[in-house]
């Protein structure tokens, strides 16, 4: 168990009102808030240690490259990396997962076939399509079963020998699937395809060990893990990484310019070109810290808990209809109320204090899938508990009487 009202209580925001009651914060999935370790470190910072990175030889420079470097010591712990020099700092989930897709593109051919699923956010969509379109390549999508789950079945047969990388993410944004990523990851091996894993809601819910999993490139953005906007972590293998042409060129990656000629360094360096988001790398430190010091085995959970307590209040509304998994989802839950719009659902309880997200939740090919046009979103994070969910419900009625 963990104590909420403890943790709560380390978060700002949650101190002052909102709309017409206390904020109950259910959109967790598209970002969580910030607890004050992170935004002290922030402010200590860029207050007293602010300077450029690696290349100072003044001593403020020094310092504040080795606390950045130790950011990302600590990110490869978390992840239980097997080098630090795995860990590649960028922008977000998405610039990381087009660092991989543009990363390859010298690699793959009209021919080969690139497989992802129906689950996907955009983020984890579009750069392989795009990928396809640019080099002549099959982008194939593995399909869903009614149920929100993944047809391994039909996945498995999907893989071929032409299969040169499987994008999938290990838990979906909308409905909460929890996608067995160490059996389909095996599957992918027996055909010797890249697997690039798309953790950015896992890396808050679940322990992640990228070891065990055996992916060869992992994503996840700082901001959903409770640290800052603006940083995100690619991991990859060593070779895998070292095998990818650069994003983007510019400073800090080069060993030597000349007017015929560059050379690059090896990862991670030679991935992260100009100046890095030093601050929030070391303010994500901080937030990893955070999480392990309330322990991952505890929030998942009181996620899993959350989500379980949800679906039986939900269902004591008859109107409601869920869509996903019956069980075991990711503290997150789409729902509809017949014959209101989500946007209207989510302008409703928005205006009681309650935030939800509403639409097709960057994931308009699962929308298609499942033959909607969006849901209502409440995702959970370890300062909601029940008293938040029972407001949830209480609301939904008054959005029927409004709506009726």
């Amino acid at each position: 168990m963990i104590d909420v009202a403890k943790i709560k209580s380390q978060f700002p925001i949650f101190s002052g009102k909102h709309g017409l009651n206390s904020l109950i914060y259910l959109d967790n999935a598209a970002t969580t808030q910030k607890p004050m370790v992170v935004l002290e470190r922030l402010q200590q910072f860029y207050s007293y240690q602010y300077a450029s990175i690696h290349r100072g030889i003044y001593q403020l420079a020094h310092q504040a490259t080795a606390y950045y470097e130790a950011a990302r010591h600590k990110t490869a712990s978390f992840l239980n990396a097997e080098n630090h020099d795995e860990v590649v700092f960028c922008k977000s989930t998405t610039e990381a997962l087009n660092m991989v897709a543009q990363g390859l593109k010298s690699r793959i051919k009209a021919g080969d076939e690139i497989l992802t699923t129906a689950l996907e956010h955009h983020a984890n969509y579009l750069p392989w399509q795009i990928l396809c379109k640019q080099t002549g390549a099959s982008f194939r999508v593995a399909p869903i079963k009614p149920d929100g789950t993944l047809d391994l079945n039909t996945l498995q047969t999907m893989i071929s020998g032409n299969t040169k990388v499987l994008a999938l993410t290990h838990i979906s944004n909308t409905l909460g699937t929890i996608n067995p990523v160490q059996e389909i990851i095996s599957m992918a091996r027996q055909r010797g395809c890249l697997v690039v894993l798309d953790a950015a809601q896992s890396i808050a819910f679940d322990k992640i060990d990228v070891q065990t999993l055996d992916c060869d490139f992992l994503a996840f953005s700082g901001h959903k893990i409770f640290g800052p906007t603006g940083i995100g972590v690619l991991y990859g293998k060593l070779g895998a990484l070292n095998e990818l042409q650069p994003y983007q060129y510019g400073g800090a990656m080069i060993v030597e310019v000349t007017q015929q000629e560059s050379t690059f360094k090896q990862a991670p360096h030679g991935l992260e070109a100009g100046t890095p988001p030093i601050a929030e790398a070391i303010a994500l430190g901080s937030a990893l810290d955070f999480v392990t010091e309330i322990g991952l085995n505890k929030i998942k959970h009181h996620g899993q808990s959350l989500s379980e307590y949800a679906k039986e209040r939900l269902r004591t509304i008859p109107e409601i209809r869920l869509e996903g998994p019956l069980r075991d989802t990711g503290g997150i839950i789409s729902f509809h109320l017949d014959g209101i719009h989500p946007h209207d659902i989510a302008t409703i309880l928005g205006d009681q204090g309650i935030a939800v997200r509403a639409g097709h939740h960057c994931c308009q090919p699962l929308m298609q899938a499942l033959g909607i046009i969006g849901t209502t979103r409440a995702s959970f994070s370890i300062y909601n508990n029940e008293d938040d969910i029972d407001q949830l419900v209480e609301a939904l009625r008054t959005v029927k009487k409004i709506m009726s």
